[in-house]
């Protein structure tokens, strides 16, 4: 599709510079559609992610992203120590965690 913008955009025999400002204006636009639809979307997503694993305390529940449910009984730097049943502790990777629930919410969704 960018191939047959670009040729429609060529510059015609008399047209001179004026083709070259209609690529730089498409290249712009494409460079801004990308921004606001593709990067910054992600960027967004990043920081609540962030944010989500920055507040993280203990007994709350999670999901890890393997699906497994349990609550926080320890917090290290990277490593997350999580009950998944009595007696039964595990330490995930706090890149992992794929959900904090709510107080009320359901286990599943």
């Amino acid at each position: 599709m960018l191939s047959q913008l670009l040729l429609f955009m060529t510059p015609s025999g008399s047209e001179g510079g004026a083709g070259i400002i209609g690529n730089v204006v498409l290249f712009g636009s494409i460079i801004l559609i990308f921004y606001f639809m593709i990067i910054r979307p992600q960027q967004k997503r990043q920081k609540e992610r962030q944010q989500m694993v920055d507040s993280m305390k203990k007994g709350d529940k999670i999901v890890t992203a393997g699906g497994i449910h349990g609550t926080i009984v320890g917090i290290e730097d990277k490593i997350v120590l999580v009950q998944i049943a009595d007696n039964v502790k595990i330490k995930v990777d706090r890149s992992t965690i794929g959900n904090i629930l709510k107080e009320g919410e359901p286990i599943t969704k």
